[in-house]
């Protein structure tokens, strides 16, 4: 069949159209033990393979219906990886030009795929961590250089859940859902998607997962009060979880071996806290995001090692 051009300018065709609607798997092997069904949101399934696809096309594109920005202008983010890609593939979807400053210790496939996209990548150092590289986000932005979009402070990180993860996981479970479970970094994850379960079923139990003390796990953190991401409220989470890192790496590789769902590090402390919780709690309905792929953590030899 000979399609025309004409057949390809809908809306269905473009890119941002599959942001979303990813897949919920049940756990086969790892949760057996349990009489729990422990469900795991692939958001590796997006375009630019994250979770913060949904929030970064969400913020760019309000931005832009409010007229804050406009294709050519600079945006500057600080980030630790995944929200640095997805606003990149964002910013060359839509013409623009994009700053992103992370800390130096995250992996080299980020860092690639971000200047993939066309991104400018400054790297702070591992002592400065995020903190620092959020305090020159800002300090460049009052300089003239970009606008920052904030996700730690921007409400349309939060709505991006609220308008499709939170409604995907209570259509996938068929309103079954008992428990959700997310690691908490900006918490736009977990804030979106509670306010819409609560408002479903306020009985939901909504678990966050912040690494121990001790413990460094990519994309999620415990987070200094002054530096506390002021789209959290800690009244939408029912319960904290602390991730010891050891066990965020070891359910990774047990995930890709046993499941075969390829992910990272906070993905492994997500599934890890999700199957105590499905111990904890027979017959529960528990849903957690694996919120990223496993390639982006090749060069870190995580996968190499054996349990």
């Amino acid at each position: 069949m000979l399609y025309s051009q004409s057949d390809f300018s809908a809306d269905e065709f473009t890119l941002d159209h599959f942001v979303g609607n990813t897949p919920l798997v049940r756990l086969q092997r790892m949760a057996s033990h349990t009489q729990a069904t422990v469900l795991a949101k692939l958001e590796g399934n997006n375009p630019a393979g994250s979770v913060k696809d949904r929030p970064a096309y969400n913020m760019i594109m309000q931005a832009e219906r409010r007229g804050e920005i406009r294709p050519g202008d600079t945006l500057i983010e600080a980030t630790s990886g995944n929200t640095g890609i997805a606003l990149a593939m964002v910013a060359a979807m839509r013409g623009y030009k994009i700053k992103l400053i992370m800390p130096d210790n995250m992996s080299q496939e980020r860092k690639d795929a971000m200047r993939a996209y066309g991104a400018e990548l400054i790297e702070v150092t591992k002592q400065q961590g995020m903190e620092g590289a959020r305090d020159l986000a800002l300090e460049m932005q009052q300089q003239g250089q970009g606008l920052v979009l904030n996700q730690f402070g921007n409400p349309d990180n939060v709505q991006a859940h609220y308008l499709t993860t939170g409604p995907e996981i209570w259509q996938q479970t068929a309103g079954k859902i008992t428990h959700f479970v997310s690691s908490m970094g900006t918490t736009g994850t977990i804030m979106g998607v509670s306010k819409y379960l609560k408002e479903q079923n306020p009985d939901i139990q909504v678990v966050g997962l912040q690494p121990e003390d001790g413990s460094s796990i990519a994309g999620i953190r415990r987070w200094p009060e002054a530096y506390l991401p002021s789209i959290f409220d800690r009244s939408r989470v029912d319960q904290i979880i602390d991730i010891p890192q050891i066990e965020a790496e070891k359910t990774m590789r047990k995930m890709a071996r046993e499941e075969g769902i390829f992910a990272g590090t906070s993905s492994g402390g997500a599934v890890w806290a999700s199957i105590l919780l499905a111990e904890q709690n027979p017959g529960a309905v528990i849903a957690c995001i694996v919120c990223d792929r496993g390639d982006r953590y090749l060069s870190t030899g995580l996968y190499s090692v054996e349990d």
